[in-house]
């Protein structure tokens, strides 16, 4: 019936084919259909098929429990009040639940009682964005925006053809296009948003998922500039990633040595960032090269041994 619905119909081999069941089998759930009072007919001869009545919608939605529940997490009260719609989500899901049966209903509540997204990281607080509406507006819109952004001690104004926002750990970034460059905007720095009197040049084919990912990754390796060799233990091997970051930690080791140890090239931000970063593998890390380096580890290992002599 879902098949159907809302569209021009479909022969009996193709519904077969889709479903992965027989002809025979599509044909006995047609009578079932028919019995159960659903208007589906069925045309004999070139361009039939079995078709439902025109303009007519199952109040079900055919959708399963668990189907049900995952809808309930995509309208994140925090999410939903940042871009100002927090009313309407709310309005949109008592609509929705008013549809389900009662056990499905029941399952999508608890998911929505028992589990709470909380976006920004520990000791982190959520940017004030004033502004996110307006942007988010011009973006669903697919409207063309002038913007007053703040850059260092002042404000620039620039006019976008918005492509997308982005929720990263609490924070919101407006991904657009500025004189043929995708950039991407901290929604926090906006200090204005109006309609520039056009709609947005948006490309059909924008990822905006993909282009995040790789916007990203870019970002990350442009910033590791310093080259430096060291020799970590297996445990500091496997916490690489999470202390200089999955892009600094995605380097092939060399061959183990007899007690497990890899040496490792790695491109860090700078010096004085190596050391912080490697000093948290504690015992697990030698440096070997740049001497400098070796130094500097040594000399915050010297100042650890001498505070807590």
């Amino acid at each position: 019936m879902l098949r159907l619905q809302g569209g021009p119909g479909s022969t009996a081999g193709r519904l077969a084919e889709q479903l992965g069941v027989s002809v025979r089998t599509v044909y006995r759930d047609v009578a079932a259909l028919q019995a159960a009072g659903v208007p589906v007919y069925t045309e004999s001869g070139p361009g039939g098929g079995i078709r439902l009545l025109d303009g007519w919608q199952s109040k079900l939605s055919g959708m399963t429990e668990v189907e049900t529940s995952a809808l309930m997490l995509l309208g994140i009260p925090g999410l939903a009040a940042d871009l100002g719609l927090g009313a309407q989500t709310a309005a949109a899901e008592a609509k929705l639940l008013g549809l389900m049966p009662l056990p499905l209903r029941t399952g999508a509540r608890l998911w929505r009682s028992r589990l709470h997204v909380d976006a920004p990281g520990w000791f982190d607080t959520a940017d004030r964005t004033p502004h996110l509406a307006a942007v988010a507006r011009a973006v669903l819109d697919g409207r063309r925006v002038r913007i007053g952004y703040r850059r260092g001690r002042g404000v620039v104004t620039r006019t976008l053809d918005p492509l997308g926002l982005v929720a990263k750990a609490g924070v919101w970034y407006l991904v657009a296009v500025h004189r043929g460059r995708t950039l991407s905007y901290r929604v926090a720095r906006v200090t204005a948003a109006t309609d520039a009197g056009a709609a947005a040049d948006r490309p059909a084919d924008f990822d905006l998922a993909a282009w995040w990912a790789a916007s990203a990754a870019e970002f990350d390796r442009s910033l590791l500039r310093f080259p430096c060799r060291v020799r970590l233990s297996p445990a500091a091997w496997r916490a690489l990633p999470a202390v200089v970051g999955v892009e600094a930690a995605r380097v092939t080791p060399g061959p183990a040595d007899a007690d497990g140890w890899v040496r490792v090239e790695l491109r860090l931000e700078a010096e004085e960032v190596a050391v912080h970063q490697l000093t948290a593998l504690g015992a697990g890390v030698e440096v070997l090269a740049p001497a400098s380096l070796r130094a500097g580890l040594r000399a915050v290992g010297d100042e650890i041994a001498r505070r807590n002599a």
